[in-house]
Order: C-alpha cells, then sequence, then structure tokens
C-alpha cells in the first residue's frame, strides 16, 4: 500500500525495532506521545465510512489521527449514484484515496501488512460489538458510536474487554464531553434542586419506517454492495433498500429503533449525574411492534433503587409518535402527533427549542429542563433555592470540549480515559437496551437482575438479552 504513514514511529514500531530488552521494557511501557514530538500522528481505521462513520472520521483526523485504511460494505468506486445517504461514502473515500479499502472489518483486522494504533466503528448496530471487540483484542484504541451494542450482554462483553486490554475507548455520544453537560452533572449532585426522584426524557424519533410485520421484497444485491459482510452476525435476510443503507433501525435483527438511535445521547446527564447503574425494574407501553420491527411509539417507565442517601428514582422514556402508522404500500411511516410527557410534567417548558428532544429532572426543591445541544438549561425552582452554594467545576473537562480530542489525549497518556469510556458507556448501554426488551412484552413489569443479566419474571426474553449469532459469528468474552 502507499505510505501513508506518519514520519515519527509508533509505540509498536519502536517495539520491533528497539531489540532485546529495550524491546522487552518498552512494550509493557505506556510511552506518551511526547516522547514522539509534537507533530506524532496515530494511524486510523475506520470501520464504517458514511453518516456517522464520515463525521467520526473527520473528527479523529482533526483531533491528530493519520487515515491509513477504510473498511465499509458500499464500495464507493463502483456506485454509480454517489448522492444523497450515499455522499458521505463517496466523499471518505475521496478525502483519502492512499487509505486501503476492505468491504469486510474481518479481513482489516486480519491484514498482517496493515499497521495501525486505533479504530473508529460507526456500522448498523448489530456489528458494533463483535468488530469493537475484535479490535480492542488486536490492540487497537476503540472509538464505537452510539449504541455501544445490539444487545444487553454486548454491552457488559465490551465493556469487560476494554478492561481487559487496557486500550483506550469512548463511545460516540458526543455531547458528553460539552462542558455545559457536566456543569449540570455538578450542579445536581450538590443538590440545585435537592434529592432527584424522578426524570423524563423524549425524542422525536423514529423517523424512519417502523411498525412492520414483514421484511420488504428482495431486491438484487447491487454491485457496489457486500451483503454477506452487512448481515454479519445478524440472522439472514435478502438484500432491500428499505433495509440498506438508512432504515435498518426499525428493524430488530439490525438495530435497536428510537433508543438506540436518541437514547445514548439524550438520557445520558441523568444516568452520569445520578449514577443510577442497574434498574429493578422495566416496563413499556408501546403501540405497533411486532417481533420484527420496533414500536411506532413507546413510554418506558425504568426504576432504580436507592443509592445511599439518594431516594429510588423513576426514569421516564418516551419516543415516537401517537398516531402514526406505517404505510406498507409507500414503506414509510405516516406521522402522528409527539408523544411526549405530560403538560403537568412540563409546566410550560418550550419543547420546540430542542428540535423534539430533551430531559428534565425533578427534584424535591424544582426541575431543570436540559438541552443538551444548548448551554442555556433551565432551573424552575422555589425560594428553597436560596442558600444554594455553587459547586466549583471537579469534573475534568474535555479538550476544546471535543469528544474526539479527549479520545486522543487518553491514548496520549494526558488523562486515564475518556469520560464516555466502555466502563461508563457499557453499564449505560444495558440500561437503554433493557428498554427495547421492554418493548418486545409492552404492560410487563419486567424484574431485572444486573448481576446475573437475568429477567426474574420473564425468562421467555432471556434471547434478547444474548442474541443468537450467524454460524461463524459467534462472539465468546
Amino acid at each position: 500500500m502507499p505510505n501513508a504513514r506518519r514520519s515519527n514511529p509508533t509505540r509498536r514500531q519502536f517495539c520491533r525495532t528497539a531489540g532485546g530488552a529495550a524491546a522487552t521494557l518498552f512494550s509493557f511501557r505506556f510511552i506518551p506521545s511526547s516522547v514522539w514530538g509534537a507533530n506524532s500522528r496515530l494511524a486510523l481505521a475506520a470501520i464504517g465510512t458514511g453518516g456517522k462513520g464520515a463525521s467520526d472520521i473527520k473528527g479523529a483526523v482533526g483531533a491528530g489521527f493519520q487515515v491509513v485504511a477504510l473498511c465499509d460494505t458500499v464500495d464507493a468506486t463502483k456506485m454509480t449514484d454517489k448522492g444523497g445517504r450515499m455522499k458521505g461514502i463517496a466523499e471518505s473515500r475521496q478525502a483519502y484515496p492512499d487509505a486501503k479499502f476492505y468491504s469486510d472489518w474481518r479481513e482489516m483486522l486480519a491484514d498482517k501488512s496493515l499497521d495501525f494504533d486505533a479504530v473508529t466503528v460507526a456500522t448498523p448496530d448489530h456489528h458494533h460489538a463483535h468488530a469493537s471487540i475484535a479490535a480492542m483484542r488486536a490492540g487497537k484504541h476503540v472509538y464505537t458510536q452510539k449504541p455501544l451494542a445490539h444487545s444487553v450482554w454486548e454491552a457488559r462483553a465490551m465493556a469487560k474487554v476494554a478492561a481487559e486490554t487496557g486500550v483506550k475507548t469512548q463511545m460516540g455520544n458526543q455531547a458528553h464531553a460539552n462542558d455545559h453537560m457536566r456543569r449540570v452533572v455538578e450542579l445536581i449532585r450538590a443538590g440545585i434542586i435537592g434529592k432527584v426522584k424522578q426524570v423524563h426524557a423524549w425524542t422525536n424519533r423514529p423517523i424512519w419506517p417502523q411498525g412492520f410485520d414483514r421484511y420488504p421484497d428482495a431486491e438484487a444485491v447491487p454491485p457496489w454492495m457486500n451483503w454477506d459482510a452487512w448481515i454479519g452476525p445478524a440472522a439472514p435476510v435478502d438484500y432491500s433498500s428499505h433495509i440498506a443503507p438508512f432504515n435498518w433501525r426499525g428493524y430488530w435483527n439490525f438495530g435497536c429503533g428510537a433508543l438506540g438511535d436518541m437514547a445514548c445521547h439524550i438520557m445520558d446527564v441523568a444516568f452520569w449525574a445520578l449514577e443510577l447503574g442497574s434498574p429493578t425494574t422495566i416496563k413499556a407501553e408501546a403501540e405497533g411492534g411486532t417481533p420484527i420491527s420496533a414500536p411506532i411509539n413507546s413510554t418506558i417507565t425504568y426504576v432504580f433503587p436507592a443509592r445511599g442517601d439518594r431516594p429510588a428514582v423513576k426514569f421516564v422514556w418516551y419516543d415516537g409518535q401517537k398516531g402514526a402508522r406505517f404505510d406498507a404500500s409507500a414503506w414509510k411511516l405516516i406521522p402522528g402527533e409527539p408523544n411526549l410527557p405530560s403538560k403537568a410534567i412540563l409546566e410550560g417548558f418550550d419543547i420546540t427549542e430542542a428540535n423534539g428532544y430533551d430531559c428534565m429532572f425533578v427534584g424535591e426543591k424544582g426541575k431543570l429542563f436540559f438541552n443538551r445541544s444548548k448551554n442555556n438549561w433551565v432551573v424552575k425552582s422555589t425560594s428553597a433555592i436560596d442558600g444554594f452554594a455553587w459547586p466549583p467545576p471537579s469534573l475534568p473537562r474535555a479538550t476544546d470540549q471535543n469528544p474526539y480530542k479527549e479520545w486522543r489525549d487518553a491514548i496520549d497518556g494526558k488523562i486515564p480515559q475518556a469520560a464516555s469510556h466502555f466502563g461508563h458507556a457499557g453499564p449505560f448501554t444495558e440500561m437503554v437496551l433493557l428498554g427495547c426488551v421492554a418493548q418486545r412484552a409492552p404492560g410487563k413489569d419486567l424484574q431485572w437482575d444486573g448481576t446475573t443479566l437475568t429477567i426474574k419474571n420473564a425468562p421467555e426474553l432471556q434471547g434478547m438479552i444474548h442474541r443468537e449469532y450467524r454460524k461463524g459469528w459467534e462472539l465468546k468474552a
């Protein structure tokens, strides 16, 4: 492959050439990037190059990574139409012409001629755990898009492997790096609205088809698509443009619906601030869900136990639109009215300000409305707030409020880990994905044992905690 590498050696190259005792010594030491000079660049391999994959590549390059390999099941050089949702894939390929290209990430990780340090994973959800765990076991630092995994067991496994390998990790819930989110975490913990007993979070997703009870009619696989690699560990189905490249989120086989798309963004601040851990019960009210598809709308209630002197928390999630329906003839969702918290809960809060998604804390002394995209959270309180002592900053701030730079800082040894590393993101994603399990059994109070990853009162749902994989794609952790 063309020499697209930086002139400074990587830690791995140094160990290979240092020889004898020196090689042994440095292979067990963390060498900060400053040893290699201020202009050293880490080599990056990107798995998934369109959509969030394209933005992850740009973000990583801006943080000082150098792209040496691209992997996508779509080969942009074979496409005739490079517009629409294919635009990002085509632009990534054009931007890095010297990067070696693969259509199967397994081949990329197995290529002994390819030398790289870190990986971004921005595939459909059902590949996240497989690609990330394989990369971590190969000694690569990993940045994986949200949701971290496709199942609860996978999220637990990813956190476990990250801890075992010691690589630097980050989930792609970008607002986690923002100063205003970290400040709200500090304020909530300091008691700005007293002890929090409820949280409400909502989204305008899905904006793709959901609620169907069959797969779309088969289409010929395009010459630019490696469909077998796209299916990967999931149960095989025929190719359809109604599945890839975008609408896969609505299929349980590949995605996690609205929760998978937005919950790891919107629920993040509350899970972090309240250190919620694992819920004890989860119950969903849902409309339009099928064994194949996530529901058209749902309201999910998670109950978390008391933690020390902090009370139990009821966390309610709202997604979709009431009265919406799936139109099979057009294979699209016909809109309805947003599924939102009641007016009594919102108390006049302007939901249009946040483009259809937001989060609200309910405390004993008031409410805090959080908009992750703006530095203007709103506290609605009473005289009970008088005398509140504003706490000094206590959480580390990310360099330039940039998740890719924070990940790079961890790799360079400037910080132990990025804040949304898999040790945090794994348990958080477990909580989020339990909502997907509840959507499969609407109306039932699921009793959850986080220690054993068991639904105590619904053993028939256990296959949704740890799914079966296609032969040849088994995953162990």
